[in-house]
């Protein structure tokens, strides 16, 4: 990584929390959301909420303050996510715990649980498996709203792990879930009535476009997939008829209109029965593909 060289916020003596706020501001004018940033880390150093950053805007603050939220606007400054920052990430209305070993949860991920849900009534889903579980967030949403269905999550890293195993405890999931350090299936076992993955799907040499904040701080291994991108997905199609039930649902996130194209034609022919749905983001992007096997059986 580079070394940053930022400047600290120019705040005067003992300054107004609002003060402290805009210093903070002006200091991360190179973010796409400088103001958002500065409150909330405002609000992570100080462990309050917006309420209390407005009727607390007049309020000197302390050195001891001041000297930790100049801390984290340098970290901010120098590309560091604000999620690795205060190690915490809302994803489908439930606050995650992230580490720098986890990739950073995000909205348009939500539409992978949505497909799901769209697709499957409460009742139908008794196991799901989560394919390079990360920080979990998407195995403890499913299970948030199938509370009768066992999940299993898997990453090849430990660290991540552990990340989703604490996670899923925080959110009362535990008893419904599982977590083992697998490469993809390797250590899977059984049938799967859903199976979703956000597994890597950026190309190798796309790593010079990228912002800083994911280029420099998430994990490689969540990030790059080959030269197209698309090498963990013909690893997890390779294996993946042996570990969905006959009628089961398999949903995964891509990068790119080309990607999807690429996908859903590898997907044609190992499952030429199914049933193919393009997911959209909220942006209504093509962002992933729902299949939906046939009940006649998995494809020989």
């Amino acid at each position: 990584m580079q070394k940053c060289r930022v400047m600290s916020p120019e705040i005067a003596e003992a300054p107004s929390l609002e003060a402290m706020i805009r210093a903070g501001a002006k200091a991360l004018s190179g973010s796409q959301s400088p103001r958002l940033d500065s409150r909330v880390l405002a609000k992570h150093v100080l462990s309050v909420d917006d309420a209390a950053l407005i009727v607390r805007a007049a309020d000197p603050v302390t050195d001891e303050t001041k000297r930790a939220y100049d801390g984290v606007v340098m970290r901010r400054a120098c590309g560091e996510p604000i999620a690795y920052i205060t190690g915490v990430k809302e994803f489908w209305g439930m606050t995650f715990r992230v580490t720098r070993d986890v990739l950073i949860p995000r909205s348009d991920s939500e539409c992978l649980v949505e497909a799901v849900v769209s697709r499957r009534p409460r009742g139908s889903v008794s196991r799901i498996l989560d394919l390079g579980t990360g920080s979990g967030c998407l195995l403890c949403a499913l299970l948030s709203e199938y509370p009768d269905a066992a999940g299993v999550g898997v990453d090849i890293s430990g660290a991540a792990v552990a990340v989703a195993r604490d996670n899923a405890a925080r959110l009362g999931l535990a008893h419904q879930s599982a977590f083992a350090v697998s490469d993809w299936f390797e250590n899977v076992d059984g049938a799967f009535d859903v199976v979703i993955a956000n597994a890597p799907y950026i190309p190798d040499g796309d790593r010079a476009a990228l912002v800083i904040d994911v280029s420099e701080f998430e994990p490689d291994s969540a990030l790059f997939a080959g030269g197209d991108g698309l090498a963990a997905y013909r690893d997890i199609f390779r294996s993946a008829c042996d570990y969905l039930t006959p009628d089961g649902l398999l949903v995964i996130e891509f990068g790119t209109p080309r990607q999807g194209e690429a996908l859903r034609e590898m997907i044609g022919t190992i499952w030429p029965a199914g049933e193919i749905g393009v997911i959209r983001d909220l942006a209504a992007r093509d962002r992933g593909i729902a299949l939906q096997l046939e009940p006649v059986g998995k494809k020989d």
